[in-house]
């Protein structure tokens, strides 16, 4: 196994807090909640888009308990300032709720509601097993596959803000500000190469799909906001190619860029616990930069649409603010190869089958010797 994904007291807490939930709910709750681990279409749904038919138990049809229960899951995957911002993300609902109500009406108070986060379990969270959840919302998307009980995969990982900034709201502002720094600290020429469109897209380029393949293109507009557009020509300038990141590469930035890009990274890493994100920048020191790619689409001024992606191995994040004029933001981290686990789950599944015995928690359930 890829002792990148290692996470043992993570996955543990996870694991128990998972558990928890899971026995606080009735029948009919677990009806809504639970899926099967092959369910490979239910799982790898993790569209952020406010939409009707979404899988999974909302807040909304919990109790109390049940409330603090799905709040502990939630924060038992994410770093305490990472969980602070999806609270705030949750809470903007409300917020939402006020500034659309004339353009919704009385629909508002249902389509923004800040319990209208879903939470689904994928297996079940048992001591060895492979099992995997999800909490999916507007502007909010976490999914984790633990396999074996000691390997997290945590990615695709969503966090957006609508209006990005209002009064004290601003949950994403680090992520538009490091960004900023980056830009700003190269040099005419780096900046030339790090631009590679004058035009931000409308959206996050790969979307939301399960898998990323070799060649993703963006959407001409986002869901459901038709404002903002762009033609075939602004979509080929700002695929996505698994195999030739575009822009400025680390190995040629100086010292103090490299800096600004080690911060920039560090943001979206930091958004887990501090043993997982310890893993995964364990990847990036001494010259691991070096295979990091940072470039730019878009204005590159403040409340104008502008788009910014860190490409390298086994990892891809990208950040978009455009619409509502450059105070719209999507941010999503990836991991090409483990996304859901892909990769860990086929480790596994051939380490299993190499075995030469079944794994413990099958042979405690299996007598040393049947009776004939």
């Amino acid at each position: 196994m890829d002792d990148r994904y290692l996470a043992p007291e993570t996955t543990r807490r996870m694991q128990i807090a998972a558990m928890a939930l899971l026995d606080s709910l009735s029948q009919e709750q677990r009806q809504e909640a639970c899926f099967p681990f092959s369910d490979e279409a239910a799982r790898t749904d993790w569209d952020f888009i406010p939409k009707s038919g979404r899988l999974g138990l909302p807040l909304y049809r919990m109790s109390n308990r049940q409330r603090v229960l799905a709040q502990q899951l939630i924060a038992s995957a994410l770093s305490l300032p990472a969980y602070s911002k999806a609270l705030a993300i949750m809470s903007n609902e409300n917020l939402l709720r006020e500034l659309q109500k004339e353009r919704l009406g009385l629909a508002a108070a249902e389509f923004r509601n800040a319990e209208a986060y879903f939470f689904s379990l994928f297996g079940r969270p048992n001591f060895e097993e492979t099992w995997g959840w999800r909490v999916v919302g507007h502007h909010l998307s976490l999914s984790f596959t633990i396999v074996a009980e000691r390997y997290l995969a945590s990615t695709p990982l969503m966090l957006g803000a609508e209006p990005a900034t209002f009064g004290a709201f601003a949950p994403l502002a680090e992520d538009e500000e490091l960004g900023f720094r980056m830009l700003r600290s190269l040099d005419d020429s780096q900046v030339r190469q790090a631009v590679i469109h004058h035009r931000a897209p409308a959206d996050v380029v790969t979307r939301v799909v399960p898998r990323l393949g070799s060649e993703e293109w963006p959407d001409e507009r986002e869901v459901g906001l038709p404002d903002y557009r762009i033609d075939d020509h602004d979509r080929r300038a700002l695929r996505y190619l698994h195999d030739q990141p575009r822009g400025v590469c680390g190995a040629a930035l100086s010292t103090q860029q490299r800096r600004c890009l080690a911060d920039l990274l560090a943001c979206y890493l930091d958004r887990l616990p501090a043993e997982v994100a310890d893993r995964h920048r364990e990847r990036f020191a001494g010259d691991g930069l070096d295979r990091l790619w940072f470039c730019w689409a878009g204005r590159q001024e403040r409340g104008q649409p502008h788009y910014y992606r860190l490409q390298g191995p086994s990892l891809l994040i990208e950040f978009d603010n455009t619409q509502q004029g450059g105070n719209h933001i999507h941010t999503v981290w990836r991991d090409p190869e483990n996304d859901f686990g892909y990769d860990l789950l086929a480790r596994h599944y051939q380490e299993e089958h190499e075995a030469a015995e079944p794994p413990l928690r099958v042979r405690r359930l299996t007598s040393s010797r049947p009776r004939t």
